[in-house]
C-alpha cells in the first residue's frame, strides 16, 4: 500500500535498491516460504502464553489466502510459495495440544483486487466481488475449517449491504456448522464498527479506559509501530512485558479483552522476542489468572487514592481483585474504593500463603501492609494481586 499506492518515498527507494526492475508485489508470492513452520511448536507457545484464543490472519488487503482457496487462484499458499495449507495445520495443531478457541480473521475488500476497485468505481451498485470473491471465501473457511471466532475487517469504505453481511452472518448463526459456538467481531461495513457485532473493537488499539456496555476487545501489537514483521525493528519498537500486563489489566477491569498481535516471519517463526513476551505472559497469569479469567467489571474499575491499580469481581468466589501495578515503597496499600468490614473482610496476597493486615478508613478505604519480601520471595513479577473478600 506505501509502496504501490501511497507511493512513500522510503518504500519507493527501499524497493528499488533492493529489488530489480519491474519487481512486482505478486513477485514475492514465492519468497513466502515458511519454511521453519511447525504448527505444533506454535500451538505450545500460544498455550504457554495463558491465552483463551488465537485469531490467525487467514487474508489481509492483498488478497493472497493461507489456504488453498479456489476462489483465490494461484495466489494462496497451496499453489505459491509454501506449498502448504497453513489454516489447516495450524488449526489442527491449535485442536489437538491445546484447549484454545480457533478463530480466523479475513479481510473483506481487498486493495487491488480489479472487481473491487470496479465495483467502486461503480460507487458499490454493483457487486461482482463479494458475489465472486469474499463472500464465497467466507462460507469455505466457515465450513472448511468451523472456526469459533470470524475477525472481519476491511470494509472497503462499503457499506453492509454491498457485503450482504446480514445475510452471510444470519447463515452463520443459524445454519453453519459452527452456529452455537461461532462469536464475530463489529467490522461489516461502513458504520458498523463500534455499532453491531457480538464484540465491538471500535478502532485499532482501542483501550477507553473505562467501562463500557457492550463486551469489547483491545486488539493491539507488541509492535509498537506494526502488525507484520519488521527486520529493521528496534529493541525500543516492542513493548515490555509490563506495558503487555498493564495493558491486559486496564483492558480486562473495564470488561474488555485483549487480542495481542505477533507478525511471524517469511520462513514460519515466531520470532524469539514474541515467544518471550507470550510466555512471560503466561508465568504472569499462571500466578494472577484467578483476576483475569471468568471475572466481571466491578462497580470501579481503577482505585481513586492511588494511581495504577486496576479492580475486577470473581463472582464465583464473590471476590474483589485489586491489581496493583507499583509495589510501593512503604510497604502499605491505601485503597481509596473497597469499604471493609470489621472482623469479616479478609486480604490475601495471590501467591502468598497469609492473610495480611488491614485497617479500614472511615466510610470508604482500607489500607493493607503488604509483607516484606525478597525479591526472590514475591510470587511474581510485574503487577500483583489482592483479594479481598466480604467488601461492600
Amino acid at each position: 500500500w506505501y509502496w504501490q499506492k501511497e507511493k512513500r518515498a522510503p518504500y519507493v527507494k527501499f524497493m528499488e535498491a533492493n529489488y530489480p526492475p519491474g519487481f512486482s508485489y505478486e513477485d514475492f508470492g514465492p519468497l513466502f516460504t515458511a519454511e521453519f513452520f511447525d504448527s505444533n511448536q506454535w500451538a505450545d507457545i500460544l498455550k504457554a502464553s495463558g491465552a483463551k484464543y488465537v485469531v490467525l490472519t487467514s487474508k489481509h488487503h492483498e488478497g493472497f489466502t493461507l489456504w488453498g482457496s479456489k476462489y483465490s487462484w494461484n495466489w494462496n499458499a497451496v499453489d505459491v510459495g509454501p506449498k502448504r495449507d497453513l489454516v489447516a495445520e495450524l488449526a489442527t495443531s491449535v485442536r489437538n495440544r491445546t484447549d484454545l478457541h480457533f478463530g480466523l480473521y479475513h479481510s473483506l475488500f481487498e486493495w487491488f483486487n480489479p472487481l473491487f476497485l470496479e465495483d467502486a468505481t461503480n460507487v458499490f451498485k454493483t457487486r461482482k466481488f463479494p458475489t465472486s470473491k469474499s463472500l464465497p471465501e467466507l462460507y469455505e473457511l466457515v465450513t472448511k475449517y468451523q472456526p469459533e471466532i470470524i475477525w472481519s475487517d476491511g470494509d472497503g469504505n462499503a457499506p453492509d449491504t454491498y457485503w450482504n453481511s446480514t445475510g452471510f452472518l444470519a447463515w452463520l448463526y443459524n445454519d453453519s456448522p459452527v452456529r452455537d459456538t461461532v462469536v464475530t467481531n463489529d467490522r461489516w461495513g461502513v458504520g458498523s464498527i463500534c455499532m453491531h457485532g457480538g464484540f465491538y473493537t471500535c478502532s485499532d488499539r482501542y483501550n477507553p479506559g473505562h467501562l463500557l456496555p457492550h463486551k469489547w476487545e483491545n486488539c493491539m501489537t507488541i509492535d509498537k509501530k506494526s502488525w507484520g514483521y519488521r527486520r529493521n525493528a528496534q529493541l525500543d519498537d516492542y513493548l515490555t512485558i509490563e506495558d503487555l500486563v498493564k495493558q491486559l489489566v486496564e483492558t480486562v477491569s473495564c470488561g474488555g479483552n485483549l487480542l495481542m498481535n505477533i507478525g511471524p516471519t517469511h520462513d514460519g517463526r515466531i520470532a524469539v522476542i514474541f515467544e518471550e513476551r507470550l510466555k512471560q505472559m503466561g508465568a504472569w497469569l499462571k500466578v494472577n489468572g484467578e483476576a483475569i479469567y471468568g471475572t466481571k467489571p466491578w462497580r470501579a474499575q481503577n482505585d481513586t487514592v492511588t494511581p495504577e491499580v486496576w479492580y475486577t469481581f470473581s463472582p464465583k468466589e464473590g471476590k474483589v481483585n485489586a491489581i496493583f501495578l507499583n509495589w510501593p515503597v512503604s510497604g502499605t496499600l491505601e485503597l481509596g474504593e473497597p469499604q471493609a468490614k470489621l472482623g469479616e473482610t479478609q486480604v490475601k496476597l495471590v501467591g502468598y500463603e497469609e492473610l495480611l493486615k488491614w485497617v479500614a478508613l472511615g466510610e470508604k478505604g482500607i489500607i493493607i501492609a503488604l509483607p516484606q519480601l525478597t525479591p526472590h520471595q514475591l510470587p511474581c513479577q510485574w503487577g500483583w494481586t489482592l483479594q479481598l473478600t466480604d467488601v461492600n
